[in-house]
């Protein structure tokens, strides 16, 4: 079983990327098809799996087939874990949802848009 420390790091390492954090922005809105997931960037469907692959290690994304699709979907538990715990050191305040989902979009269009 994993633990606790293990589990924020896995959280933590997965949010440190920025293609990551983009990803994370666009499954905000809905659950994506991997290939829609992989189309806004420069890099293969191959590139993109990998992240996937992280985001769904760290409990970030679910992934589920639908047929012949693989759908990709945001599973916000594991970051409220990583809040719960930044908010243990007092110096943070409460992470705002709506401000985060802010910052995620810009995040994606200066991915998207560099």
């Amino acid at each position: 079983m994993e633990s606790m420390s293990d589990a924020l790091d896995s959280v933590f390492s997965a949010l440190a990327d920025p293609t990551r954090r983009a990803i994370l922005s666009m499954l905000l809105e809905d659950d994506m098809a991997v290939t829609d997931v992989a189309d806004p960037f420069d890099m293969s469907l191959a590139a993109i799996s990998k992240h996937l692959v992280i985001l769904t290690k760290a409990g970030l994304i679910s992934q589920e087939k639908r047929g012949r699709v693989k759908w990709c979907k945001l599973q916000p538990d594991a970051m409220r874990s990583a809040s719960v715990w930044m908010q243990g050191f007092g110096q943070f305040e409460p992470v705002n949802l709506d401000a985060f989902e802010r910052f995620l979009k810009e995040e994606l269009q200066e991915t998207v848009d560099p």
